[in-house]
């Protein structure tokens, strides 16, 4: 019997996460859900996600580029390598780019945020299935 696949969601909005929790958990995937960056980094080490799915926008502002830059430079290989979906109500056409004007020890600059793709909201189901699909470790895709 194949594994459940586990996503986890971080998103502030309790809506949100009841709709997508129901979609995932229709399309048998296992979900945890975090109303912020730090539980969500918490159990993404804890529990290591076959996927996150991302809010950028939360209460502290831009909380979300701040869970990618944590969750990249973890020491855990699996943690770090987690893939990662950005649900954002962000146009998705805009190029986000981790660091626009500077660099670091890790990016370069301009080096675009390093997730492997955007949805944009309001989320759609179908849309958000085959994103998962094509990104999920240990997806049957």
């Amino acid at each position: 019997m194949e594994r459940q696949r586990r996503i986890l969601v971080v998103d502030d909005d309790p809506d949100i996460l009841e709709a997508i929790k129901l979609v995932l958990t229709a399309n048998e995937y296992q979900v945890t859900t975090s109303t912020n960056a730090e539980e969500g980094l918490q159990r993404a080490r804890t529990e290591k996600p076959d996927l996150i799915l991302l809010d950028v926008m939360m209460p502290e502002g831009t909380e979300g580029f701040e869970f990618v830059w944590e969750l990249r430079a973890d020491q855990d290989p699996i943690v770090k390598n987690t893939p990662i979906i950005v649900l954002t109500a962000i146009h998705g056409t805009t190029e986000l780019r981790f660091y626009p004007n500077q660099s670091d020890t890790t990016y370069k600059e301009g080096e675009y945020l390093p997730v492997q793709g955007f949805i944009d909201k309001p989320v759609e189901p179908r849309a958000l299935i085959a994103q998962i699909e094509k990104f999920a470790r240990g997806s049957r895709a």
